[in-house]
Order: C-alpha cells, then structure tokens, then sequence
C-alpha cells in the first residue's frame, strides 16, 4: 500500500472567509457540488443539529439562527488532518454515540460515510439519534481518489444508498448526483496536474513540468466545462463526483 502524495485540505467556515471559499469552489470541484446541495437544504433544518464526522465544524455558520450545533467525531480525527481543540465537538470511539435516543432533530454526515469501517452502525446510530420526523442530510464521493488512506474503505452507488438507509429506518430518501462525468473528468485532471507539478529528481521534474504545463490548458478547460454542464445540467449523470442524500426518520 502507498501512502498519500496529496493530502485532503481540511474545509474551513465558508463565513469566514466567503471569496476565499468560493475561488477555492472554482477548482474544487467536489467542494462546490457539495456546497451547492448543501447550503439550501441546511437553511430548512431547525432544532438540534448533530455534525458527524465534524471535522473543524465548516458547516456550522450555514445554519438558521435559532438551530443549536453540537458535532462528533473519532478520537483520532488528527489522522485526518483535523485538530482536537474545538469546545462543540465531541469525540469518541467509532462506536456507539454517547448520547440519548431521539435526541436530535436534524444531523449532517458530510464526506464521512466511505471512512465508516463499518456504515451500517453508522447509519443506525444516526438514525437512533434522529427525532420521529428528524433530518438526515448527507455526502458521499463517488468519482475520487483514494483519501485519508489508510482510512478510506468504500464507494457508494445510490442503490447501495438506499438499502442502507431504509434498512436504518429511513423514508422519503431523495439522492440527486453532485456534479456529471464532465465534472470527474475534470478533476482527474487536476489531481494528475499536481502530481506532474510535484518536485522530484531534477531530470524527471523538468520533464514532467513540461508535460503539466501543456496539460494545463486541457485542465482549465475541462474545470470550466464542468461548471458550465453543473448549471446547465448537461453531461452524464452515471459517473458523477458524488451524491447528495436527504433523507427522514420516521418512528413507528
């Protein structure tokens, strides 16, 4: 097994610095599909909102006023490049969640469930955690690399996806593609334009500049591609970056 030659950057508050995000939006492609389904959909939740797999609470500032945030996430969250300092997040095992059923009214699971060693304990923990009528919203990579080895452990299609789900005890599952195949295309490009880019022995590095800098036109036009298919619903929707899930808990 090989290790990383990128690490994922960690998502910062979008409210921080909103024209940071969006410039970064304009080349991450997986970010900007995400935001795009994201942010109007958080805009109806209200209540308790539990963040799994929080990270550094990105998402937190796109909330309602009234809502009330509280994030999890794994002990060992630094192998993700995230730190353990925030006072709203609490952190635990993987396993169980320590907290009382029905206890939240809405929870966010963003880019989580492929590092679930096991996402049907995961997704059931949500659910038990989830009020009758509470709200699931979540994403998952579908056309990505390989990230946060050695902790990346499945993709998902949206058959797979709803077995989950409704096996979990959810209804009213809606799963729309985030981004076409205009858009993966895209971002392969971009990943094998750093790779090319990367320093290495001098001889090899001068070559393989080159060859990244004459693929960089082809790059920047494919980035532009997918944007424009994003908006106009153009492409293929069959290999997609990923997918947007909402979903309801409902309690017999």
């Amino acid at each position: 097994m090989t290790g990383e030659q990128f690490q994922p950057i960690s998502v910062k508050d979008p409210t921080a610095h909103p024209w940071r995000f969006r410039l970064r939006c304009l080349v991450d492609l997986q970010l900007a599909t995400i935001s795009r389904h994201l942010r109007p959909a958080m805009s109806g939740m209200n209540g308790r909102i539990l963040d799994v797999g929080a990270g550094e609470a990105p998402w937190r500032g796109w909330l309602p006023a009234g809502t009330t945030y509280l994030g999890i996430d794994v002990e060992n969250s630094d192998d993700f490049g995230m730190g353990r300092a925030r006072t709203d997040v609490v952190y635990y095992d993987g396993n169980e969640m320590p907290f009382d059923d029905a206890s939240f009214e809405g929870v966010l699971c963003v880019e989580v469930l492929e590092h679930a060693s096991d996402p049907e304990l995961l997704l059931t923990e949500i659910s038990r955690l989830l009020t009758d009528g509470g709200r699931l919203l979540l994403t998952v990579p579908w056309s990505a690399r390989r990230h946060h080895i050695p902790y990346d452990f499945q993709r998902f299609t949206p058959e797979r996806l709803k077995i989950l789900l409704v096996n979990s005890g959810f209804n009213q599952i809606e799963i729309l593609e985030r981004g076409t195949d205009v858009g993966a295309i895209a971002n392969k490009l971009i990943v094998l334009n750093l790779r090319w880019l990367k320093p290495r022995a001098t001889f090899v590095w001068i070559f393989s500049v080159l060859v990244g800098l004459l693929c960089l036109p082809v790059t920047g036009a494919f980035v532009l591609l997918a944007h424009v298919s994003e908006h106009l619903d153009l492409g293929g929707k069959e290999d997609p970056l990923g997918y947007f899930v909402q979903a309801t808990r409902t309690r017999l």
